[in-house]
């Protein structure tokens, strides 16, 4: 098989690994996205731009510092960004869903996220930190290809369910608040 048809395919995998499961990141993209297609691509381009500020620090420092002496406070910060987000995201008045918004804040609220978010730092100290080692551009045009088109489709389907039924937006908007509270408290565990 060429080389680089498997390093791409093979990114694409890891990059899915990465968008796909349920998490904090996901559940702010569709409350972003019930609002608007925009916002939610906007919410995804700051997932996608922590994922790369977490990346080329794995990929950095993965020779010279013990990620692991730091967990336990990674925890705690993301379980205290998760918390702020969720209130935000309880605080937004019924007529707000489906409005337009200043997409800036969307993106650093969902860099902060990114950055504090567990899930996505345990993944770029562990299958990252594995794909530094490897290393290759043809396994990170794959894995950020990957994140580009999952920030595309997802956003695209969740609105597109919201405008056909209009419950659905404030149901998701608050399913999203629950999501990120329950994983704000198993990280508030993890840390214990």
């Amino acid at each position: 098989m060429n080389p680089i048809v498997y390093g791409l395919g093979f990114g694409l995998a890891l990059g899915f690994s990465l968008t796909i499961p349920p998490g904090p990141m996901n559940a702010f993209i569709v409350a972003r996205s019930v609002r608007s297609f925009r916002e939610g691509v906007t919410a995804g381009l700051g997932a996608m731009s922590a994922d790369l500020v977490l990346g080329g620090v794995v990929y950095a420092l993965h020779d010279s510092f013990d990620f692991a002496s730091v967990i336990r406070w990674v925890y705690v910060l993301g379980a205290v960004v998760m918390v702020y987000l969720g209130v935000g995201l309880l605080r937004q008045r019924p007529e707000d869903v489906g409005r337009e918004t200043a997409g800036i804040r969307t993106y650093t609220n969902a860099i902060g996220l990114g950055l504090s978010n567990p899930f996505q730092i345990i993944w770029w100290l562990t299958v990252g930190l594995a794909f530094a080692y490897l290393g290759g551009w043809v396994l990170f045009v794959g894995l950020f290809g990957a994140i580009a088109i999952w920030i595309v489709v997802f956003p695209w389907a969740v609105h597109l369910g919201a405008a056909r039924e209009p419950r659905f937006a404030r149901a998701a908007v608050a399913g999203s608040a629950v999501l990120i509270f329950l994983f704000a408290a198993y990280f508030v565990l993890l840390a214990l």
